[in-house]
């Protein structure tokens, strides 16, 4: 093994290259799918269903005819709804078999390696806009940023309320007996108009944060690898960084970098993602201002 590999982690004067050539595992591999699985799931949604909230404009028209038409397309967007429920309850099922394994579901609820928003979220939102105004320094972030909280709350938020009122609509005749007319009529308007806020904002907020900020510009590859450099853990999350060291659970999180092929195949993957949603914006724009 190289030495570069093997020196201590507790080292403080390593080398610059000596902590690039450091790779630690920040998600496992169950992670990974499920986060490919939500990604087609999603994108599979709205190019599905965004037609029918644009049927006016020519690309609605054509993008339904290259799914072989409306119906089909609307094949294709349930299809994806269930690929998309079956993610939701696959993470469902983590989060509890974790609490099993911890002893206790407060474990996974709370802590720095929860992703549900705590006080410190609120701090660091505050620390945040005192460092863009150069009111103060940077704020230190654990495990998950504010704003990688925000984006998992926001998907938890959307199942329910996408996913219910998609439901009814999916299920009106065998519902209408015994469901006022109105609810459907509501969870149409729901149903939509919450989607495209979703759509909108995965493909804009979500993407930039993840993908095109300066420091992770064009892509940031830990959800498609799994791994990172020591250098981007201690830069990015050095609260995660010291409290791993001082656990001494960081070695055993120590791995390999990630081979060409797994680069390459993420690359070719989240750039096609992120190439649909920046066309996507664009289209929805048009269809907004054009309608």
């Amino acid at each position: 093994m190289p030495s570069s590999v093997s020196m201590p982690v507790e080292q403080a004067g390593a080398a610059p290259q000596a902590v690039a050539a450091r790779w630690y595992r920040r998600f496992g591999l169950y992670e990974r799918i499920q986060h490919a699985g939500m990604m087609f799931a999603f994108i599979g949604c709205a190019l599905s269903g965004l037609p029918l909230l644009f049927p006016y404009t020519g690309w609605a028209r054509s993008l339904a005819g290259f799914m072989g038409g409306f119906e089909s397309a609307a094949l294709v967007h349930r299809v994806s709804a269930v690929l998309m429920a079956t993610v939701f309850f696959a993470h469902i099922l983590q989060f509890l078999w974790r609490g099993l394994k911890s002893g206790s579901l407060l474990t996974v609820l709370w802590g720095p390696n929860s992703l549900v928003p705590q006080w410190k979220d609120v701090e660091d939102i505050w620390g945040h806009i005192k460092f863009f105004l150069g009111k103060g320094p940077r704020p230190r972030f654990d495990r998950y940023t504010y704003w990688e909280k925000f984006d998992y709350m926001a998907v938890f938020w959307g199942m329910f309320i996408i996913g219910g009122s998609g439901l009814l609509l999916w299920f009106f005749e065998e519902l209408s007996p015994w469901v006022p007319g109105w609810v459907f009529n509501v969870a149409t308007l729901v149903h939509g108009h919450e989607a495209l806020l979703a759509v909108g904002f995965i493909f804009t907020i979500h993407f930039f944060n993840g993908h095109l900020r300066p420091e992770k510009f064009p892509m940031d590859m830990v959800i498609f690898t799994g791994r990172l450099t020591e250098h981007e853990l201690r830069e990015e999350r050095p609260l995660e960084f010291e409290r791993l060291r001082r656990e001494g659970s960081l070695a055993a999180l120590q791995t390999t970098p990630p081979s060409p092929g797994a680069v390459a195949f993420g690359r070719l993957v989240g750039g096609t993602a992120l190439v649909l949603g920046i066309i996507t914006v664009f289209l929805i724009l048009y269809g907004l201002f054009t309608g």
